[in-house]
């Protein structure tokens, strides 16, 4: 035996070893544990609290309030009052009246929206809060917020009726054709449940009409202590945030008579039903299958771990790879279908299944995944299927094991509120890679296919089958859905067959370029090496995370290179050979050969450049490079894979049109451009699919790609500099090279001068759309870049005051845009306002007012400090992250930004003055260049 067979032998009885020990050492009918890490604990009023100390990201703690409870418990007059209430909480408290709260929040750097936030469920209520640490005294205001929220809201009255206005605009802004369908559909699925009657919005006419004592009482009834837990997660001390806790919390109190907190329920479905709907603006159809709902048991021990955690996750795993599999074939009977199990009502579960119908239609779809529930029922799965999903499995464990020290904080809290509103399990990263690592072998695959027999016991079917009135189809109807549902256990199936697929990535390892040239920039901690193909690597070894790689790269050029004969083949390049796959695999095979790794790197043109995108764990680096190396070198060809896409893609889009927004922005584009055939497509039309050449695409493809010359890579993570370098000389300075140079092309594509007022009706609901661009020729400047980007932000600030919450007209938008460098220097604002019809004319005159007063005075000096703190707090937490890295050195190598600015941010950013952003708005909003859009419903 040689070294490195005895070097394997050893390895793999250490490994077997190693599970052994572990699953002897598991017990199934132990309870599961609390992961030690976090404290635990209940005030004497009831109030449940979370503590976790973690210092990811650092000088920042994310506080959570957590009510038990939703629009599942309101009263017939009160139905969307529960999400009113949250509305509320940031409209004046006890200790913030109207706009402190918010104003506070925004001048410690706190992003109304983007960080401050709320949410309401059927059954749960979540105020969502984080908070910089760079001043300690921000902690206990912090916690004084939370503690305003669970006993302190104002309601006063007149707060309360200026809210109506924002909440009928959050409600419009969800109207259409989907919301159109939903609320037919969603009361058959509940059917005899009070979930089917308690959509959290609410209904609009109550909305409008509700007496200020019925959203008072539900605040009394259900906003108490014992219904609530307050979560602390972040840069903390346990034992200061515990007493600060019970000083802030300990002095809520309960109702005198409480009204008990019942569960709603939901009948097991007695008989098969379905139910067809369709909407003359839909844009695509959907068939979904659900079975008859179950009551659910929380995890408690070892054992409900080892059924819902991984045996149920291996089965949804693999019915879902089927369907992969059969979506991208060169003949898919559906465009995309999957299954899992869920449900809405809490406490209840259900198996369900769904497909979107491809160019064959529904019925082919529906039969497709009735065959292939059939094929799991009769047949089950493959040991070869088992054996993927379980590396999958282990491999996405073992990565968060890895990165245990470096979780943000964020992501740890959502453990935590899951954990009190529906019990799941907390035992910790280190407890459930040991659970899965030493259970994972254990799992038979007579138990996995068993859980098909779950859906043998409960075949109840309810079929929903929605989509637009016309088609090219003959649209299915109840009876008939219900007939497919019932005939489906005579389906003739035949097991799932396996197919043999390559055993390794590349047939042979690329002859390996030389390094001709390696520096240091000790100011920014990179090391630059450059090979004799003409590469670049430029490295960044970081402890952000503890196993996380980042890999991108570019050459300049692109898609602009091509003129209109190859608008479309150019445009879809990249979509159509990522659907045909690399080297000897195509996109299923790739897929089942990376089961267990964490690897991927993709290949994509844009306008101006070549990019290439990947990451990895560390043990799986050469396998991404593999990957990238085969995108570069061995582009596939496969005609019916194509087509098959081709088709699926015509099918998607066919109906996009039917959608009033989407129709609006696409007459928009056309009018921006002034029909210019380079133009982009806003939305992309059928037709356009068909003038595909793929042949042509595939060289054009390969004109990008097949000269490595000029390629900068950029590598961000734990890196270890010996481990990589024999990789790079490899797979980067291995790529094959012409010593051609990159370079930006200019197509001459621009946005028509001139000021354009237009108008387009179309839609059934009354929802307008107000979009106004304004774009123009600027002197590009890193630093005017980013004053552009501040008066964008001070705009927004501008824009939640006054038109939203002074006006009442909107519930969502703002502006956007940015200054450009290239292909040429130039500016592009614009202005999104979703809202009624009768408030057009009132906000468009309101946004102009906001922009003409910084035009000429500047901002207000606490606007611009409040977009500075926001800045410069996200600056700090970014500075630990490995794809912001990449994204700031990408802008040094590839828009040839000044090193110097990433060091000296916080000196660049707090220097901006008021005149610095005055003269940004009157560069950008130079009224030279405008186009006002608006969107009215059909008269």
């Amino acid at each position: 035996m040689n070294k490195r067979k005895l070097f394997s032998a050893i390895a793999l009885l250490l490994c077997l070893s190693f599970n052994f020990q572990l699953t002897a050492q598991v017990n199934l009918s132990e309870k599961l544990p609390l992961d030690n890490k976090v404290k635990i604990g209940k005030l004497a009023n009831g109030l449940t609290y979370y503590i976790r100390p973690n210092s990811k990201p650092e000088k920042k703690v994310e506080l959570r309030l957590v009510v038990n409870a939703g629009s599942i418990l309101e009263d017939n007059d009160q139905q969307g009052l529960a999400h009113f209430t949250e509305h509320m909480a940031f409209n004046g408290t006890k200790n913030f009246k109207k706009n402190e709260l918010v104003n506070f929040l925004q001048s410690i750097g706190v992003d109304f929206g983007a960080d401050l936030n709320a949410y309401t469920g059927f059954d749960e209520t979540v105020y969502i809060l984080p908070i910089p640490l760079s001043d300690p005294a921000n902690f206990t205001k912090g916690l004084q917020i939370l503690q305003d929220w669970a006993g302190g809201i104002s309601f006063e009255g007149k707060q309360i009726d200026d809210e109506r206005g924002i909440i009928l605009e959050e409600s419009r802004l969800g109207k259409g054709a989907e919301d159109r369908m939903f609320r037919k559909i969603y009361p058959k699925q509940y059917e005899g449940s009070r979930y089917a009657q308690r959509l959290p919005i609410g209904k609009d006419s109550l909305l409008k009409t509700f007496k200020h004592s019925a959203i008072k009482r539900f605040y009394a009834d259900w906003y108490r202590p014992n219904l609530m837990a307050v979560m602390v997660v972040g840069d903390i001390d346990v034992t200061e945030t515990e007493k600060l806790i019970k000083q802030y919390f300990g002095g809520l109190k309960n109702p005198a008579n409480p009204r008990p907190r019942i569960a709603a329920t939901v009948p097991a479905r007695t008989k098969n039903d379905a139910l067809v709907v369709t909407d003359k603006e839909a844009t695509n159809f959907q068939i979904e299958l659900n079975y008859s709902t179950a009551k659910t048991k929380p995890e408690i021990t070892v054992e409900d771990y080892r059924r819902n955690s991984i045996i149920k996750s291996l089965f949804t795993s693999m019915l879902n790879q089927r369907m992969n599999e059969l979506a991208q074939s060169g003949n898919p009977p559906f465009s995309f279908a999957g299954g899992n199990f869920g449900s809405y009502a809490r406490g209840y579960e259900a198996f369900n299944a769904f497909a979107i119908p491809g160019p064959k239609g529904p019925d082919t779809a529906l039969q497709a995944v009735l065959t292939e529930l059939e094929r799991v029922k009769k047949f089950g799965f493959t040991q070869g299927e088992l054996e993927r999903a379980k590396k999958q499995q282990l491999a996405s464990i073992e990565r968060s094991y890895n990165n245990r020290d470096k979780t943000e904080s964020g992501v740890l809290v959502e453990e935590y509120i899951r954990n009190f509103l529906q019990q799941e399990s907390i035992p910790g990263i280190e407890r459930e890679f040991e659970y899965k690592n030493g259970l994972m072998p254990g799992v038979q695959l007579a138990e996995v296919n068993a859980l098909a027999n779950e859906l043998k016991k409960n075949e109840k079917l309810f079929i929903a089958f929605q989509g637009p009135e016309k088609s090219n189809f003959t649209l299915p109807n109840k009876t008939q859905l219900i007939a497919a549902a019932e005939s489906a256990s005579t389906i003739p199936v035949k097991a799932y067959e396996e197919k043999a697929i390559a055993a390794s990535l590349l047939k042979s390892v690329p002859t390996a370029g030389s390094l001709v040239k390696e520096t240091k920039n000790e100011a920014l901690d990179i090391i630059e090496l450059s090979y004799s193909n003409g590469t670049k690597v430029i490295i960044k070894n970081t402890n952000f995370k503890q196993d996380e790689i980042i890999l991108t790269g570019f050459k300049k050029g692109g898609t602009n290179a091509y003129g209109l004969t190859d608008k479309y083949s150019a445009a879809y390049a990249t979509s159509a050979i990522q659907q045909m796959g690399i080297g000897e695999f195509n996109p299923v095979d790739l897929r089942k050969f990376l089961s267990g790794k964490t690897a991927n790197a993709n290949i994509g043109l844009n306008a101006l450049s070549t990019r290439v995108s990947g990451n990895s764990s560390i043990k799986d680096m050469e396998t991404m490079f593999q990957l990238m190396y085969l995108n570069f070198t061995q582009v596939r060809k496969d005609e019916a894979l194509f087509k098959g896409w081709k088709d699926k893609i015509k099918s998607q889009v066919q109906f996009m049109m039917a959608d009033p927004t989407s129709a609006f922005i696409d007459s928009v584009y056309k009018v921006m451009y002034g029909g210019n055939p380079l133009a982009p497509s806003a939305i992309p039309n059928a037709t356009d699919f068909d003038q595909i050449n793929l042949d042509r695409a595939i060289e054009i493809f390969k004109e990008q790609t097949n000269d490595a010359n000029d390629y900068t890579f950029i590598m961000v993570g734990n890196i270890d500099l010996n481990t990589v370098k024999p990789l790079l000389a490899t797979y980067i300075g291995g790529l094959p090279s012409k010593g051609k140079k990159g370079a930006f092309v200019d197509n001459g594509l621009r946005i028509l001068p001139g000021q354009k007022d237009l108008i387009f009706y179309k839609g059934k609901e009354p929802k307008s759309f107000i979009f106004n661009i304004y774009s123009g020729d600027a002197t590009y400047s890193e630093q005017a870049a980013l004053h552009t980007e501040m008066l964008a932000e001070i705009l927004n600030i501008k824009i939640i005051e006054e038109l939203r919450e002074k006006i009442g007209g909107i519930y969502g938008g703002g502006v956007n845009g940015s200054l450009n460098k290239y292909p040429f220097q130039g500016y592009t604002m614009v202005l999104q306002l979703p809202c009624g019809p009768e408030n057009v004319e009132k906000l468009s005159i309101a946004a102009t007012a906001e922009i003409e007063k910084i035009k000429q005075n500047g901002p207000e000096q606490k606007d611009l400090d409040k977009v500075k703190k926001s800045l410069l707090e996200k600056y700090a937490v970014n500075m630990k992250d490995n794809r912001y890295w990449s994204g700031l050195l990408q802008g040094i190598y590839f828009s040839e930004n000044d090193p110097t600015r990433i060091l000296n941010y916080k000196d660049i950013v707090t220097a901006v003055s008021i005149e610095d952003i005055k003269k940004a708005a009157t560069t950008v909003f130079d009224s030279k260049n405008r186009i006002n859009a608006v969107l009215f419903p059909e008269k």
